[in-house]
């Protein structure tokens, strides 16, 4: 069916696909998210505006999806000029098509007085019909360099990093300490957001088009800098930002308590059928959950933690409560504070805001309560502070902190090297990804800090455009 695109923001209205039953999917790891049919795709495709300064490619995405342009062919039913479109600035659209938080919906000009284009649902339809008709090739018709180089992760910025070096000809291995690549992607996304025979495919095409992956290979212990050095003309490292947030508190060395990756990973190999170490098994079912983080983490251990048949699942955020709207601090077209409840929200659990968290509590060295009180934000620029007379005690006896990450941590491969590093402990890197020793690039997480999935896309692309201009210099050409 054909629609007016003139005027179809006007005369159509935002269509979300919706998630499965609340007591389907709670069954199962299997997406929770729908997807829209073709028909559903075009029409809101049709509500795109084309706008002459288009904020959604400009301001609000990454990776710059060249945004109208693509909804244009998708509603004319080009979908290979479509695609070709979509993917000349984003590696992995079947990823960020289902667990991007897409800013560039927040800075659709049809957003301001209504609602924005389904702009990340017609990116996943694109990539899916690709896959689905075989637009993507298997094999690359192009000539092969000479130069080598090595990627180190294989997340989201390691792949991005890889496939477009790969794509430019040149020869690229990528190692992963994990068994199986993918980094955050596989071993940190529960498969209720984001399933794996997804990253699965990528893996294989990737590999199908030249790439080489090396798992279970760990930088600094297994291979040497000396030994990447001599085999690599150039070096990328993305691995990501690892060392958890932690909290300082009383009776943090009680058992019971862990970190959300930890989490989170145990439970995605559990799924993929992995081995898990039996002496350090977490596991959700018939306990009292307190979850410690209101952001995405926080959201994935609460769908995590309803699946395993926790008995009661409580999560608090230490910021106050978000605007049910968007927020005058944050116009459009910024990114806007504004409240987001995710499918795991609707499934059950307890959020609270503004809770601050004083100590824990055991007996027999595990934990059995969690000591709080509310926090109270208007004190200036100073944080916040703890209202009087409002401290209480909930009982858990599983807490998982997802408080985010702190940079990369400790490695010796980064230490042994003397690899600068920022305030922060995050891997300095220029804009091009350069560090202070020749040849050696950092992407990602591992560089910027902790941010989303799409961010480190972008990021591992731009480095890899600045190891393609290294090499050429290097060769004279």
């Amino acid at each position: 069916m054909v629609f007016s695109k003139e005027t179809a923001f006007l005369e159509y209205e935002r269509k979300d696909p919706g998630y499965r039953p609340r007591e389907e999917r709670l069954r199962d790891y299997r997406a929770v998210e729908r997807q829209l049919t073709h028909e559903g795709i075009n029409r809101q495709a049709a509500r795109c505006m084309e706008c002459g300064t288009p904020f959604c490619h400009a301001y609000g995405c990454p990776v710059g999806n060249v945004i109208p342009e693509f909804n244009d062919h998708v509603f004319r039913g080009h979908w290979q000029q479509a695609l070709d479109i979509l993917l000349f600035r984003n590696n992995f659209p079947e990823f960020t098509g289902r667990v991007c938080p897409a800013p560039c919906e927040s800075a659709c000009v049809a957003g301001i007085n209504g609602d924005p284009i389904t702009i990340r649902q017609i990116e996943l339809a694109i990539i899916e019909r690709g896959f689905e008709s075989g637009y993507l090739p298997t094999r690359l018709s192009l000539r092969r360099l000479d130069k080598r180089v090595a990627v180190i992760g294989s997340g989201p910025a390691g792949l991005a990093a890889a496939d477009t070096l790969n794509r430019a000809g040149y020869r690229v291995t990528v190692y992963d300490n994990a068994s199986r690549p993918g980094g955050i992607l596989r071993y940190g996304i529960p498969d209720f957001k984001l399933e794996k025979w997804v990253i699965d495919r990528r893996i294989q095409l990737m590999e199908e088009q030249g790439v080489l992956f090396e798992t279970g290979v760990s930088a600094g212990e297994d291979i040497s800098y000396r030994y990447l050095t001599r085999r690599f003309d150039a070096i990328c490292l993305a691995c990501g930002a690892r060392r958890p947030r932690d909290l300082s508190l009383p009776g943090r060395d009680l058992k019971g308590i862990h970190f959300a990756m930890d989490y989170l990973t145990q439970q995605n190999k559990r799924v993929s059928g992995e081995p898990i170490d039996p002496s350090y098994e977490i596991h959700a079912a018939g306990k009292k959950v307190l979850i410690l983080g209101g952001g995405d983490t926080g959201s994935d251990c609460l769908g995590t933690a309803l699946r395993q048949g926790a008995r009661k699942v409580r999560q608090f955020e230490i910021l106050p409560r978000p605007p049910a709207r968007r927020a005058e601090s944050t116009p459009w077209p910024e990114w806007p504070l504004m409240l987001r409840q995710t499918h795991a929200h609707k499934e059950g659990g307890e959020l609270r805001w503004s809770v601050l968290t004083k100590a824990f509590l055991g007996e027999g060295g595990r934990v059995q309560k969690i000591r709080c009180a509310e926090a109270d934000w208007e004190t200036g620029d100073q944080g916040p502070k703890e209202r009087p007379g409002t401290e209480f005690e909930v009982e858990a006896d599983l807490v998982i902190l997802a408080l985010g990450f702190v940079g990369p941590g400790e490695n010796r491969f980064l230490e042994e090297q003397g690899i600068s590093r920022d305030a922060r402990g995050n891997v300095k890197g220029d804009q091009e990804g350069r560090t202070n020793l020749e040849g050696l690039f950092v992407a990602g997480d591992m560089r910027q800090g902790q941010s989303l999935v799409v961010r480190a896309i972008a990021d591992g692309r731009q480095a890899a455009q600045g190891i393609i201009r290294y090499l050429h210099k290097q060769s004279g050409s």
